[in-house]
């Protein structure tokens, strides 16, 4: 079932979405050549308990951390670990934060040192198709209108949108009705409706959009080994417009 939230409730979500995104601006400072995922999961999780906050997401189904940390070929889901991230690596950081009640959802990928102008154009086109997405979450459309929107984008600059994994709503659990497909045809599926709270978080890849799951049981990769990169914001959809709830800018 959707639920609808209240005003009281979106705005207890746009406080959460601040510390996420403060937390994000802290991470782009910290990533370099030499740094481990595990020592950011690690940051994240002091900075969390600094500011009254909790990592959702640690425990959900058993999953044992803080963020998720996929780099290069991995999709999403990624454990952080103790390898250092190389000159030329890309790192998606994925987090949900619990601050008094309110969630907030959000992923960024982040060059480490100097990556290629492929590297490049993947980013800038995954974060682009993001954008495209967020411009069609608008009260009467429809969750067909914002998955076409990213993958006529996505595909015309020759890349592949992930199918096994979607956006979705949320608050006050993780993971709430509907899915968000990252694809499909415009004027399809649930029509938007004010009070709505989702996340759009295109993974748009090298290669074919294929997927395989590592033995860990989280880890998505994909099935050519070339590289993914994802976006996400937390969004309230209203009358005006839709409210990002977790915007660094």
């Amino acid at each position: 079932m959707i639920t609808l939230k209240s005003e009281r409730e979106i705005n207890q979500m746009l406080e959460a979405g601040k510390l996420l995104a403060a937390c994000h601006k802290e991470i782009a400072k910290l990533i370099q050549p030499g740094i481990t995922t595990m020592e950011i999961d690690q940051f994240v999780e002091k900075f969390l308990k600094k500011n009254d906050a909790t990592p959702e997401q640690k425990g959900y189904k058993g999953y044992p951390y803080a963020t998720c940390a996929s780099i290069n070929d991995e999709i999403c889901h990624g454990f952080p670990r103790k390898t250092p991230l190389k000159d030329g690596d890309i790192v998606t950081i994925d987090m949900v934060i619990n601050l008094n009640g309110g969630l907030a959802d959000s992923a960024w990928t982040y060059a480490v040192g100097n990556v290629s102008d492929q590297t490049t154009k993947l980013m800038d086109v995954t974060k682009t198709s993001l954008y495209r997405g967020i411009e069609q979450a608008l009260d009467g459309n429809r969750l067909g209108d914002i998955g076409h929107a990213i993958q006529t984008y996505a595909e015309s600059e020759g890349f592949s949108v992930v199918r096994d994994f979607t956006g979705h709503g949320i608050g006050p659990t993780i993971h709430e009705a509907p899915q968000i497909p990252h694809f499909g045809s415009p004027g399809r599926g649930p029509r938007l409706k004010e009070g709505m709270v989702i996340t759009i978080e295109p993974m748009i890849n090298e290669g074919t959009w294929y997927s395989q799951m590592d033995a860990n049981g989280w880890t998505a990769r994909t099935v050519d080994g070339k590289w993914s990169a994802q976006y996400e914001h937390t969004l309230a959809i209203t009358k005006t417009g839709p409210k990002l709830l977790t915007s660094q800018e």
